[in-house]
């Protein structure tokens, strides 16, 4: 995995380490946030600390910037384990971690959550390089572009449940790129893919998701199967409009079928008339009687 956004990647580790080293025999609580820790701007999201039902008080800590050596700030110290916010902006975005009281001692520190806002800036574009189809073992490559200048890009799959992979973006074409590379994918990676972009400065605040792309990984197998699959229930958008066209191909070859095989009917017609006109003006000229020159038939 590229070393992407060092700052963001260093401050978990560093806290995961302290959590470890906080002074303490009880078990760390869960640190969870609903719905999500990933939060569109402008939407409300909760921050909950569960410990056992004997702890008496609660410490809610954030972290202030992206550097390991930030002060926190203290949000909740209370018996309540609840922290809402009712809106959310770049400044609720950042890491959080609690811990709990329980008979005059304090729990470890739970993991460290990411609280993510997105729908920062505008989405960047996301395109495979290497097609939208792929067989079990070949590499794709999947590229994250935008005209603004952001730092990284971010790739994730389905509903953004973990991060694939991060790269630090590189100049082109007028605006900024990141290419993701998937090496000998399996069947599994199958899904639905988005990125992201951010700045080094805000690694906690996101831009628009891009547009969903569809990656399909089928098995090798020694019979290829028909050239061109089937539909798949996983990707509708993909494939709604070929049955029609498919359909509509067929129809028009079956028109100019049947419209080949009247002209064939009818030059067969024609022929066999001439035949019949032939034939009956020789029979006309065995009846007649022959006088020098033939009479014609009354």
């Amino acid at each position: 995995m590229s070393m992407v956004l060092p700052s963001m990647l260093c401050l978990g580790l560093c806290l995961g380490q302290s959590t470890q080293a906080q002074n303490g025999t009880l078990p760390p609580p869960l640190l969870t946030a609903v719905p999500g820790t990933m939060v569109p701007r402008g939407t409300p999201v909760m921050i909950l600390c569960r410990g056992p039902a004997e702890a008496e008080a609660y410490v809610l800590s954030r972290v202030r910037g992206p550097e390991p050596l930030d002060s926190e700030k203290q949000l909740l110290s209370k018996k309540t384990n609840t922290w809402s916010i009712t809106g959310m902006t770049p400044y609720w975005a950042g890491l959080y971690h609690c811990s709990y009281q329980s008979g005059g001692s304090w729990s470890q520190f739970s993991d460290p959550l990411q609280l993510v806002m997105t729908r920062a800036y505008d989405k960047p574009s996301l395109s495979s390089m290497t097609g939208i189809m792929a067989l079990s073992g070949e590499n794709v490559k999947l590229r994250c572009f935008s005209t603004l200048k952001f730092d990284a890009f971010i790739l994730m799959k389905k509903d953004g449940v973990h991060i694939i992979q991060n790269q630090i973006s590189t100049p082109e074409g007028g605006g900024h790129q990141a290419v993701f590379l998937l090496n000998q994918v399996s069947s599994t990676q199958t899904g639905t893919y988005r990125c992201y972009g951010v700045f080094s400065r805000h690694p906690y605040v996101w831009s628009h998701p891009s547009d969903r792309l569809q990656l399909w990984v089928t098995e090798a197998s020694d019979d290829p199967g028909p050239t061109n699959p089937g539909p798949s229930p996983e990707f509708p958008d993909e494939i709604t409009t070929l049955p029609t066209m498919t359909g509509g191909m067929k129809e028009h070859t079956a028109w100019h079928l049947s419209a080949e095989n009247q002209v064939r009917l009818s030059m067969a017609g024609l022929i066999l008339f001439v035949l019949v006109v032939l034939l009956a003006e020789a029979w006309y000229s065995r009846k007649m009687p022959f006088n020098g020159h033939r009479q014609a038939p009354t």
